[in-house]
């Protein structure tokens, strides 16, 4: 039995995306394991996360108002390529395919979802009012992402002058932008294809 730090600790960290109990005593153990510099670094880094902020623009996590991205003027600021959350933003960056603006989604439709909290209103209002002329739609390959990125179509096909273009299938289907290597995604960005 550990001592019942050990043991919050333990439950703090199996409550994290795919860290079960095993990994989060792993973890623990670890951490114990460390030089107090180490571990009050660790504590502070964990509590700076609490002063990020959301990108007001394409809702990405910013340090300020705005994203880095969104702040850098040398992007291509009439393309958007749109994801469903911002590590997918990460993934892409890796690729150095990409040199526009992005838009996170904050997720997909699922079914018998109407999609009302995700950030389209907000996509639509940017697409008119930036002067965008091309959309990359930027879903995971999954039922949800395809049909997420079939809605957007179709709410963006009625605005004048923007091109509409998905990811190539270089990702297989049912895949996480998240886990795709860089060629892969820098292959799909090059070979998007415009949706008709």
């Amino acid at each position: 039995m550990y001592p019942k730090a050990f043991q919050r600790l333990i439950k703090n960290l199996s409550s994290l995306p795919s860290v079960g109990p095993k990994m989060a005593e792993r973890l623990v153990l670890f951490l114990f394991k460390q030089d107090i510099e180490k571990i009050r670094d660790f504590a502070e880094n964990l509590l700076e996360i609490k002063n990020m902020k959301v990108c007001k623009r394409c809702f990405n996590i910013a340090e300020s108002e705005l994203c880095e991205y969104c702040k850098d003027e040398r992007r291509d600021q009439h393309s958007i390529c749109v994801v469903e959350e911002p590590l997918d933003i990460i993934s892409l960056e890796r690729t150095k395919a990409y040199t526009g603006l992005y838009h996170v989604l904050g997720g997909v439709i699922q079914v018998g979802d109407s999609g009302a909290e995700l950030k389209i209103p907000e996509l639509i209002s940017r697409i008119e009012n930036e002067k965008i002329t091309e959309v990359i739609l930027a879903t995971n390959p999954t039922t949800e992402g395809d049909a997420t990125a079939l809605y957007l179509k179709r709410k963006i096909q009625t605005l004048e002058g923007v091109k509409i273009t998905r990811l190539g299938r270089g990702l297989s289907t049912g895949a996480d932008l998240e886990y795709a290597d860089e060629l892969t995604l820098s292959e799909a960005l090059t070979n998007r294809k415009e949706l008709l």
